[in-house]
């Protein structure tokens, strides 16, 4: 049901900012890989446990450097015509992109989990 409201909010403002669909498309494309990029370094399993905060810092690096090359290409190919559509939809977007990583993350763990508990 979340999913289903999160795609209805995201059609209904892709909708709204129909004149400004550029910069909508842009924050959604923009969040989505600085969301992943982040999630790839942040969360990759090591045997150190130690490296934990390094990868975290990796993972929020990626996300900058990826958010500010993307901008960057934006403003210079002239596809962010309304900068407040384009922030609104970055932000919407980052949220959306992160709960959808996690929920995934989640359920693999929880799936991992249950086939461990089969097995002992």
């Amino acid at each position: 049901m979340k999913l289903f409201i999160l795609f209805i909010i995201s059609i209904t403002a892709g909708v709204a900012s129909a004149e400004h669909l550029h910069s909508f498309l842009l924050g959604l494309y923009i969040a989505s890989a600085a969301v992943g990029t982040c999630y790839w370094f942040a969360f990759r399993s090591t045997r150190f446990p130690q490296l934990a905060l390094v990868l975290l810092l990796c993972g929020f690096f990626a996300k900058i450097a990826v958010t500010v090359v993307g901008v960057s290409w934006g403003i210079s190919n002239e596809l962010i015509t309304s900068p407040l559509i384009f922030s609104l939809s970055y932000l919407f977007f980052l949220f959306v992109a992160t709960y959808v990583w996690f929920v995934i993350k989640d359920r693999l763990i929880s799936k991992q989990t249950k086939q461990k508990q089969q097995l002992a």
